[in-house]
């Protein structure tokens, strides 16, 4: 979706909840997230045109399938406004706000996206199958026997874990540097209030922590979070509010590789909003581990093979590095990782960088942003990833 100046999507609003509530239900942490983003827009429920909202484990976990939108949010009196809800395992929330800009450019504006997700139900069990259902189910087992020994019983973690080690196979990188990944979001974290891990990790707590799947101890991986985060999309010209550049969807069918799709879906962002990897001030990128998170800044173009976790131990991804700051917010593995809501969470992070809100952790002079997120796994590739690119406004 290419846009341009004289018809373009803008973000006037944008709220989230604090990631580490794990006694609140989906409907209270999806009413908390639209009440942030409604008033930040200066807005009233009856003043929206559509609803698009996004969620992957509720049928599972919370007992309401199909109609999640319109069951959470009832209470906020949108009275007869259309809901659209959207599963897309972890890119969602992208996937939601993807949406809702095509939506808006029709016509419809301006639109709500929701991104809702309840984790922590007392039953880890059951949350972890739930996770699960982002890949095939005729291809799991055959998943679970190419990982081998896997303590962490997740495709994911398995898989991630596979990356790790293929990484530090390479040479190029070491543990030090998947360790300075993790202790780098850990101090992002620690200056984000809404965040999950709040608290700063040194290399060696890290390094001692227990293990998830060698090589990934439990600080280098994201956690089960319970949160939602909300977007106001207008085509109204709002100074100050960020502008979508560019947002591209892709989606893998099992013959590519997982990290090739991510960088063919950030190529087209790319091409679309006509800015590249060196012109960004601050990015939000989809680091279910730390090794994925290095992974990706190769991918995606920001470090040649090989570099990116040289880069990282040197600090230059770090908020006031030499290089674009990644994971203000902390990521994935220290902001939290609420599945359905993480691609919203992104876009929020992203819209407080932008517009200079953004407290302790606020990038100097934010002028341009990257937001990459992804879902499921098909084989060893990508069955879901979103990119967006975001100016200031």
């Amino acid at each position: 979706m290419k846009l341009t100046k004289s018809k373009s999507v803008r973000i006037s609003g944008a709220g989230m909840t604090d990631q580490n509530r794990r006694d609140l239900s989906a409907e209270e942490l999806a009413t908390g997230a639209v009440e942030k983003a409604l008033a930040d827009a200066d807005l009233q429920a009856k003043d929206i045109k559509l609803v698009i909202s996004a969620n992957a484990l509720g049928g599972e976990l919370c007992d309401q399938g199909c109609i999640r939108g319109q069951s959470w949010l009832r209470k906020l009196g949108f009275g007869s406004v259309g809901v659209v809800n959207v599963e897309n395992a972890c890119a969602g929330g992208v996937n939601a706000a993807h949406i809702g800009s095509l939506a808006a450019l029709a016509g419809e504006s301006p639109i709500l996206v929701v991104a809702t997700e309840k984790m922590w139900t007392g039953d880890r069990k059951a949350t972890m199958e739930a996770i699960e259902e982002g890949v095939p189910a005729a291809i799991r087992k055959r998943m679970k026997d190419l990982l081998g020994n896997n303590p962490s019983r997740s495709l994911f973690m398995g898989l991630n874990a596979k990356w790790a080690k293929d990484l530090l196979a390479s040479g190029a990188t070491t543990i030090k540097h998947l360790v300075a990944t993790s202790v780098k979001a850990r101090f992002h974290g620690s200056l984000n209030p809404l965040a999950q891990h709040r608290i700063r990790l040194t290399e060696q707590e890290i390094m001692e922590a227990q293990m998830v799947v060698e090589p990934l101890t439990r600080p280098m991986c994201s956690s089960f979070t319970d949160g939602a985060a909300a977007l106001v999309l207008t085509t109204e010209n709002i100074i100050g509010a960020p502008r979508i550049l560019a947002s591209v969807l892709g989606s893998g069918d099992g013959t590519g590789e997982y990290h090739s799709s991510m960088a063919l879906a950030a190529q087209k962002a790319y091409e679309e909003s006509g800015y590249g990897p060196d012109d960004f001030d601050v990015i939000e990128i989809h680091d279910a581990t730390s090794a994925e998170e290095l992974l990706a800044l190769e991918c995606l173009g920001f470090y040649p093979p090989g570099k990116a976790g040289a880069a990282t131990g040197a600090g230059d991804t770090t908020l006031g590095g030499s290089g674009v700051t990644v994971n203000p917010s902390g990521g994935l593995v220290a902001r939290g990782h609420p599945i359905g809501a993480t691609g919203a969470c992104q876009l929020v992070e992203l819209v407080d960088q932008l517009k200079g809100r953004a407290g302790g952790r606020q990038v100097d002079d934010a002028r341009l942003a990257l937001a990459v997120n992804t879902g499921g796994i098909i084989e060893e590739d990508v069955a879901s990833v979103g990119v967006m690119v975001l100016g200031r406004g």
